[in-house]
């Protein structure tokens, strides 16, 4: 269980806008919340889509901005220029183990297959236990209804355990959703289902 205030936040996100503007408004309002409460913000490093606007929210309250970009991206000139560092990576694997090993939980913002790919690895790295770090949604517009569906399913389907379906935190404000990864905590049981073995 965290019971100190995190210092660093991955955040997963489009680099598109998406069609809703209740998108663009959310991401702002983490950001916005992010910087207030005195946190870093870890991710992608570009200025495409939610991601930039994002980094622009955080950097605009005078908050901290880590981006870890890949080395395609950075030569294609993708690359927010108001970071306060940046980190390039040979490829797409490095760069979620760097903003794995930086962040001390992470919030999935509405995306696409990268945003979905990173948003389940976390999830699954928790899983099996070679992290302890919470991972949550904003759940904008109910966007991410279908995983927390699709998560149900795998429980009834004898696929996953309820305590790791509902390990995933959902919800629209900023505020609540990062004062419950604070007071997250790790699940206790192993994945294998009808299985003796000891939690990992």
């Amino acid at each position: 269980m965290s019971k100190t205030p995190l210092k660093s936040i991955a955040v997963f996100s489009g680099s598109n806008h998406g069609f809703n503007p209740a998108y663009i408004e959310s991401a702002r309002a983490l950001g916005r919340e992010i910087a207030r409460r005195g946190m870093r913000l870890i991710y992608g490093g570009t200025d495409k889509g939610l991601m930039g606007v994002i980094a622009d929210s955080v950097i605009a309250e005078g908050g901290e901005v880590v981006g870890i970009i890949t080395k395609l991206l950075f030569d294609l000139g993708h690359m927010h220029k108001g970071l306060t560092r940046y980190e390039v990576t040979h490829d797409m694997r490095t760069r979620k183990a760097r903003m794995s090993e930086c962040a001390d939980a992470f919030i999935a913002l509405p995306g696409g297959l990268g945003t979905f790919e990173e948003l389940f690895e976390v999830a699954t790295l928790t899983q099996l236990g070679e992290h302890h770090k919470g991972v949550a949604c904003m759940n904008i517009s109910g966007f991410f209804e279908p995983v927390r569906t699709l998560f149900n399913h795998a429980v009834a389907e004898g696929f996953m355990k309820a305590e790791h379906s509902e390990m995933l935190i959902y919800h629209t404000d900023p505020s609540v959703l990062i004062d419950a990864l604070e007071q997250w905590q790790t699940p206790t049981v192993n994945k294998w289902i009808g299985s003796a073995q000891k939690p990992v």
